[in-house]
């Protein structure tokens, strides 16, 4: 249908009616983020395919009624990169492996890679990514986009397939700052179906608070153990950004490292794990009769049967975990 809206759009504005920045812009949204129209929400996953949602997320709506073109559901890591601790980012069964644009054989990192991919590959020039950890701000940074993880709780979850309910969150994935600044500023807004949206103030315009001189007099932290060490050119690189930081008016305390950044991440993963089963099982009854698995334990029963298309490369231990 996105022509068809893109002429409609195209209309209004020729009658002299802007809904404002984003009018006629085609965006893309990661295919855990529900549309009420011909377009599937699936999470990657063939247990979900020609799956239809009742109603749009309420940042579907929001998009909508800010002119912007919703031009596609973008591949990502099935299930959000939480069916197996072997999952390769970006690969789904429903859409095999997604890829980097700018180097084919390297990671495109993260489970809102396709949303990145396609950005940066000029498909579109803004999209939806969400991110529970790591998710958006990965593949943003792979492929050289600008990628925001908001607070939880400053744009709703509703209507998108969840992990956590403590760490879930949607964000842009941009090309510039300016840019993913115009969509936070669409997204903003209390959902009454989102209780943690309560405390989210709307805000007029993000953009407002653009600054080119906003790094003077700022402290900026260096964990050195989180960034470096693993590869030499990488290094380079970050020593290089450093650089860039101070040149900008920024005071680099360095290092700066956290007390636990070396932890395995053991509670936040059981942590998950509760809250994927609770999440998913009522984000899929909600879904009505006609959806095709209705609970997290016909999920595993369907990658069961559907092993060897499902299953090639890694399996389900983590759906299995949880259900547990």
């Amino acid at each position: 249908d996105a022509l068809e809206i893109a002429d409609t759009l195209d209309r209004e504005r020729r009658e002299g009616r802007s809904r404002g920045p984003l009018h006629g812009i085609p965006v893309l949204l990661k295919d855990n983020i529900d549309t009420a129209d011909r377009m599937t929400t699936t999470a990657g996953s063939l247990a979900l395919e020609g799956s239809h949602a009742p109603r749009d997320a309420f940042l579907a709506e929001r998009l909508r009624g800010a002119g912007a073109v919703l031009l596609a559901k973008a591949s990502m890591s099935e299930w959000a990169n939480f069916r197996s601790p072997r999952s390769s980012s970006g690969w789904c069964s429903r859409g095999g492996q997604g890829l980097n644009p700018y180097a084919l054989d390297r990671t495109p990192c993260g489970s809102s890679s396709g949303t990145a991919g396609g950005i940066a590959a000029s498909y579109a020039p803004a999209g939806i990514g969400t991110e529970t950890d790591g998710s958006i701000t990965c593949p943003a940074s792979t492929v050289g986009l600008v990628g925001i993880k908001p607070t939880v709780g400053l744009l709703s979850r509703s209507g998108i397939i969840p992990i956590s309910a403590t760490q879930d969150t949607a964000g842009p994935i941009c090309r510039s700052v300016e840019d993913a600044a115009i969509l936070l500023t669409a997204l903003t807004c209390v959902d009454s179906r989102d209780p943690a949206t309560r405390a989210s103030a709307a805000i007029a315009d993000y953009t407002s608070f653009l600054d080119h001189q906003g790094l003077k007099g700022k402290r900026l932290g260096v964990p050195r153990k989180v960034f470096t060490g693993y590869h030499d050119a990488t290094d380079r690189l970050f020593e290089e950004a450093l650089d860039v930081l101070r040149s900008l008016g920024a005071t680099i305390v360095d290092p700066a490292d956290l007390l636990h950044a070396d932890d395995t991440g053991a509670a936040e993963t059981e942590v998950l794990m509760y809250e994927f089963k609770a999440g998913l099982n009522a984000y899929l009854a909600a879904l009505g009769p006609d959806a095709p698995v209705r609970s997290l334990e016909q999920v595993i029963a369907f990658n069961d049967r559907e092993r060897d298309r499902v299953m090639p490369y890694f399996g389900q231990e983590t759906l299995i975990k949880s259900q547990a």
